[in-house]
C-alpha cells in the first residue's frame, strides 16, 4: 500500500467517525425532545355537560372528592383508586367523561394517546411514560388520561413466544409507574373500546382499580343528548325530541352530535332560519342509509328487482317482528351504494332472545328470497351481498358466542379457541342455521305473495313507503308468525 492510499483511507475513516458521533448526538437530542410530554392543560367541561351514563358519572364524582379532600379519606386509611378504566363502544363519551372529571376537580389535565408511546426508537416509549408521570407528580393534583390504552396495554404473549420488546418495555414502564405512584391527588384514567384485549397486569387492584362501562345511551339519555346539542344551535322549539330519540336507537353521543350537525347544514342549505324536525329526519336518513341520488337514469328492470327485494325485507320484518317499527322503505339508490333500503327500529333495545335472533336472520334473507320467488333462481342479483354478510355474522355469534345452538351447546367458542383447537365444525353449523332460516323465508313468502306484490307495486309507483303507509297496506291481514 503506498503512502497516498494510506492517507486516503485514514481520511475516510476519520470522516465516518465524525459523522457517526455527530448523527448519534443528533439522534440522542431528538430522542430527548421526543420524550418530552407537553399535554398539560385545563378542562372547562363539567358533568352537567355530559348527558346520560348516570351511574358512570356518580362513580366519577366520588373521585372528585378524593382529589379535593384527600384528608377526609386518609383518616379512615382509605386508599384512593389509582386508576380508572373507561370502556365501551366508540363515540360513547369516554374522553368527555375524563375531561369532566378534571374540570369538576379543577386540576391539571394530562391527555395522551396510547399511540404516543409507540415509537421507533428503543426505550423512547418507556421514557415518555416516566416523563408523563414525573410531570403529574410535580403538579401535585391532576388527572392523567391515556386514550386508546390498548395500543400499549395489549396482552403479552405466553412463555416461549416473542412479542415486541419495545412494546413490553413501554407496558412495564407503565405498570411500574402505577405501582409506585403514591400521589393521592392524581388519578389515572384510561379508555379503550376493547377491554378484553388488555393485559391482566394492568387490571389488577392497585393499578386500574375500577372499570366503568360507558354505554350507548338509552332513550331517555338520547333525549337529553339531542336537547343538549339542539340548544347549541339555532333550532325550532317545536321539534318532537321524543320522535327523534325513537329514531336514533343504538346511536352513540358522537353520532347524535353528528346528526344535529348534519341537520344544521341542511338548514343552511335550505336557507331556513332554524333547524327543524324535517332537517333532523332527512339528516337521519342521510347518515344511516346515505343521501338519495339524483339524476339517475330510468331503468324499469332495476326498479322492479329492487322493489321486490325491499318488499321482501319490509313484509318479513312486519310478519316476524311486529313489535319493531318500520320507519321507511325506499328503492331510490343512495350515495352509500345501496340500491334501496328498509329501515326499522326495535321496540326493546335491551332484550335479545333466541327467537329475535332467528327472526332477524330471516329478515336479512328475505330480500334474496323475494328475488328468487318472483324473478326466478337464475335471475337473482348481487343485491343481497350485504344482507348475507349480516346474516352470516349474526348466525356465527348465535352459535359461537351466545350458546343458542343445540349442537354447539352452552360454550363460547371464541374463548375456547384461544386455548385449544376446537373440533366442532362451526362452518357446518352456520350453514345449517342459515339454510333452515332460508327455507322458512321461502315458505312464508310463497304463502303471502299478494302482500309482497302490493308493497312492490306501491314502491314502483311512489319509490318510498313510510311506516304508517306500510301498516295500512297490511291492515287487511293480521300478520303473525306460524
Amino acid at each position: 500500500m503506498d503512502k497516498f492510499t494510506f492517507i486516503a483511507i485514514g481520511a475516510v475513516a476519520i470522516f465516518v467517525y465524525i459523522l457517526f458521533f455527530r448523527n448519534k448526538k443528533a439522534a440522542q437530542k431528538e430522542i430527548n425532545n421526543l420524550s418530552e410530554v407537553n399535554y398539560k392543560n385545563k378542562s372547562n367541561i363539567r358533568f352537567d355537560d355530559v348527558a346520560g351514563n348516570y351511574e358512570a358519572k356518580e362513580s366519577l364524582k366520588e373521585l372528585v372528592d378524593f382529589i379535593k379532600n384527600p384528608d377526609k379519606y386518609s383518616a379512615f386509611n382509605i386508599r384512593a383508586p389509582k386508576g380508572v378504566l373507561l370502556y365501551g363502544s366508540p363515540g360513547t363519551g369516554k374522553t368527555l367523561m375524563a375531561q369532566a372529571l378534571a374540570g369538576e376537580a379543577e386540576v391539571d389535565f394530562f391527555a395522551v394517546s396510547g399511540s404516543d408511546f409507540v415509537q421507533v426508537y428503543a426505550g423512547l416509549g418507556a421514557s415518555r411514560i416516566r416523563n408523563l408521570f414525573n410531570k403529574a407528580k410535580k403538579a401535585k393534583k391532576s388527572v392523567i388520561f391515556i386514550d386508546e390504552i390498548d395500543a400499549i396495554g395489549k396482552k403479552r404473549l405466553g412463555a416461549g413466544a416473542r412479542g415486541s420488546d419495545e412494546g413490553d418495555r413501554t407496558l412495564n414502564a407503565l405498570l411500574t409507574e402505577m405501582s409506585g405512584f403514591e400521589n393521592s391527588g392524581t388519578i389515572v384514567l384510561a379508555a379503550t373500546n376493547r377491554v378484553d384485549t388488555l393485559d391482566s397486569a394492568l387490571l389488577r387492584p392497585g393499578r386500574f382499580d375500577r372499570q366503568i362501562e360507558i354505554m350507548l345511551p338509552d332513550k331517555e339519555a338520547r333525549k337529553e343528548i339531542i336537547k343538549l346539542y339542539l340548544d347549541k344551535t339555532n333550532s325550532d322549539e317545536n321539534i318532537d325530541i321524543e320522535k327523534i330519540a325513537e329514531l336514533t336507537v343504538y346511536f352513540s353521543g358522537a353520532m347524535i352530535e353528528n346528526l344535529v350537525n348534519e341537520a344544521s347544514m341542511l338548514a343552511v342549505k335550505d336557507l331556513s332560519k332554524k333547524v327543524g324536525e324535517e332537517h333532523l329526519e332527512k339528516a337521519y336518513f342521510n347518515v344511516v342509509a346515505g343521501a338519495d341520488k339524483t339524476n339517475i337514469g330510468s331503468n324499469d328492470l332495476q326498479k322492479e328487482i329492487t322493489a321486490y327485494h325491499e318488499a321482501g325485507h319490509a313484509f318479513m320484518s312486519k310478519y316476524l317482528m311486529p313489535e319493531n317499527k318500520v320507519i321507511k322503505v325506499s328503492i331510490i339508490p343512495t350515495t352509500k351504494g345501496a340500491g334501496g333500503y328498509t329501515l326499522s327500529t326495535p321496540e326493546n333495545e335491551t332484550v335479545i332472545s333466541r327467537e329475535k335472533i332467528e327472526n332477524q336472520i330471516k329478515v336479512f334473507l328475505a330480500g334474496r328470497g323475494a328475488e328468487e320467488i318472483f324473478l326466478g333462481n337464475n335471475k337473482v342479483t348481487t343485491g343481497a351481498q350485504n344482507d348475507i354478510e349480516k346474516a352470516t355474522s349474526l348466525a356465527l355469534d348465535y352459535i359461537t358466542k351466545y350458546g343458542m345452538s343445540k349442537e354447539a351447546g352452552l360454550v363460547n367458542y371464541k374463548v375456547l379457541s384461544s386455548e385449544f383447537a376446537v373440533s366442532l365444525d362451526i362452518e357446518k353449523s352456520v350453514k345449517e342455521l342459515i339454510n333452515d332460516s332460508y327455507e322458512d323465508v321461502i315458505r312464508i313468502i310463497n304463502e303471502n305473495k299478494e302482500y309482497i306484490n302490493m308493497i312492490k307495486d306501491i314502491l314502483i309507483r311512489n319509490e318510498t313507503i313510510d311506516g304508517g303507509d306500510l301498516d295500512r297496506i297490511l291492515e287487511i291481514k293480521t300478520v303473525c308468525p306460524v
